[in-house]
């Protein structure tokens, strides 16, 4: 459904007014501390900056992942397995032809989408999704393919990472996809929520609760750090189920990945670290039980840059370096599921220094991304999901 661009509607939104409804709402695991000041709650950054809300586009199916394109329309997945262009104007295309058959169970389906940086002359795209395997097995793969001149059909299609081993599970897919700045493609993938490959997420002869990091055209990429008895595509591992990511200002990955109640985590995401899922973790499982003998830290293991407890719910992921929000420079702006809400952080010297969050009841927040020319789009997260444009109110 085409919403005209000027049907937009302005909203006041200060994060100063919602400190006590996310900094002093009770953790699910009150016995446990955090490793260092301010790895959790955060000072409320006191921002009164108003909004301007513009709806591009409604109508969308459980969108998931978007990507900008070089006309200034995007790509935006939906998960039962559509991929749709929104032209500049709102306007809204039918389904492109020629993907995959996607797994859209649960959690499953069409996930995160790229275009290529030099999309105008190739026309290349990738994507992620949850590809059915048989006998009920799922994982998590990623294609390529040529958009046809009219934007009708993806042509040339051919999938260029699997996640091995396949698994008879309907969750905890991951899967961002992220350049590096050597042009080579992090994917990040889920563990698969159940109890038995969970446990593989320590085991780096299987992509089970990995990131990955592969060639454009498939392979492992040049440079990856070598884990002994480690398949060659991985860059990291134990992991839970990452959904936001996005390449830092450093030049390094940075992701958030989802607990369970409580442990959602921040990571700097470093070549061969395990990041601990699921020996250790912050927050507990969703039985009210510890996971594992819930412990926190453990040596050999990295501790989230920051957590929250409870949980936002994190998917999608962005540092802000547009001109339109200029004491946003620097920020992560996170969506938040269950938070229902944009999420910014501030951080100085690897550590989060204040936490704001906007948008608070606008519903379930699914992507984040920073347009050309620095305004904030975000996708929400339902049958009637949408696009929408973020600026500053004038």
């Amino acid at each position: 459904m085409q919403i005209p661009s000027l049907a937009a509607a302005t909203i006041a939104l200060a994060s100063c007014a919602s400190a006590q409804s996310f900094n002093d709402a009770p953790p699910n695991a009150p016995d446990q501390r955090p490793a260092f000041a301010e790895q959790t709650r955060a000072p409320v950054i006191e921002d009164t900056l108003s909004l301007s809300r513009e709806v591009v586009v409604q109508g969308l199916e459980n969108p998931w992942g978007m990507d900008q394109l070089p006309s200034g329309g995007w790509l935006v997945t939906e998960r039962p397995g559509r991929l749709r262009i929104v032209s500049p104007d709102g306007t809204l295309s039918d389904p492109v032809s020629g993907l995959p058959e996607v797994d859209a169970r649960r959690q499953g389906g069409l996930l995160d989408v790229l275009v290529a940086s030099d999309f105008a002359d190739t026309r290349r795209v990738w994507w992620s999704y949850a590809e059915p395997r048989g006998d009920g097995t799922n994982g998590t793969s990623v294609a390529t393919g040529i958009l046809s001149e009219d934007g009708s059909t993806m042509e040339q299609t051919e999938v260029i990472f699997r996640q091995e081993p396949a698994w008879a599970s309907t969750a905890h897919f991951g899967s961002r996809l992220v350049w590096g700045p050597d042009g080579a493609l992090f994917v990040t993938l889920g563990e698969r929520s159940l109890p038995e490959p969970r446990q593989l997420a320590q085991d780096v002869s299987t992509h089970i609760g990995k990131v990955v990091r592969i060639a454009p055209m498939g392979g492992a990429a040049e440079g990856n750090p070598e884990i002994e008895g480690g398949l060659p595509e991985i860059w990291s591992y134990g992991h839970r189920n990452v959904q936001a990511a996005a390449l830092g200002p450093d030049g390094d990955l940075w992701a958030i990945e989802h607990g369970a109640r409580g442990g959602d985590e921040l990571n700097h995401v470093l070549p061969g670290r395990n990041y601990g899922w699921p020996v250790i973790t912050y927050g507990e499982d969703y039985s009210g039980r510890p996971i594992g003998d819930g412990t926190t830290s453990t040596e050999g293991m990295e501790q989230p840059v920051y957590y929250w407890d409870p949980v936002i719910a994190p998917s999608g992921m962005a540092f802000y370096e547009g001109d339109l929000f200029p004491d946003w420079q620097g920020s992560i702006l996170v969506g938040g599921l269950a938070g229902q809400a944009l999420v910014r952080l501030e951080l100085e010297d690897d550590r989060v220094t204040g936490e704001a969050r906007y948008l608070q009841g606008q519903g379930r927040v699914r992507d984040v991304a920073v347009a050309d020319d620095g305004a904030v789009m975000i996708l929400t997260d339902s049958a009637n999901g949408a696009l929408l444009r973020l600026t500053p109110q004038e």
